[in-house]
């Protein structure tokens, strides 16, 4: 009964929160998707986990602060990678310009590992060993889901333009 209600509480502040980001300034589509998913993955997480109240209440705001850390970095990161491949089509490529853009880009993909092992680090603190184990076992399966459904999703993309 409890998951229940932390559930429907936590979709209702999702879905409120979506109709204001959706109001702000025009987001991309990858933004949007990638917050979504975000927003079930903690809906699933917490049922997947049976989080108390309490966790939930501690450890939602810190994924969301997390998330979007991890949404500038990767913001970032693309663009860096689109000006790469701009310096890189230059009949003479600055070589010394690519080798710092080269290290900005790792730097970034460090900082974004470094992300995820701070929420890693912190559920640690947060959750039972029952529930570390459970989470080992929800975010393998949660990827692996997501990755089939994007591959399903791509596939039928794929059969539109052919018809």
């Amino acid at each position: 009964m409890k998951t229940r209600r932390v559930l429907l509480i936590m979709l209702s502040v999702g879905v409120f929160s979506g109709l204001v980001s959706a109001q702000t300034a025009a987001q991309e589509p990858l933004g949007r998707a990638r917050e979504n998913i975000h927003r079930l993955r903690l809906l699933r997480m917490t049922e997947a986990l049976e989080l108390s109240e309490q966790q939930t209440a501690v450890i939602y705001p810190a994924a969301s602060r997390i998330e979007k850390e991890k949404t500038e970095i990767l913001r970032q990161l693309n663009t860096g990678m689109r000006d790469l491949r701009e310096r890189l089509k230059a009949d003479k490529p600055d070589e010394a310009a690519i080798a710092d853009m080269v290290a900005g880009l790792k730097e970034l993909r460090t900082g974004l590992l470094a992300k995820d092992k701070e929420f890693e680090d912190f559920l640690d603190i947060q959750l039972t060993p029952l529930q570390k184990a459970r989470y080992l076992i929800f975010s393998a399966d949660f990827y692996r889901g997501l990755g089939e459904q994007l591959n399903r999703a791509r596939a039928m993309t794929r059969e539109k333009r052919r018809s």
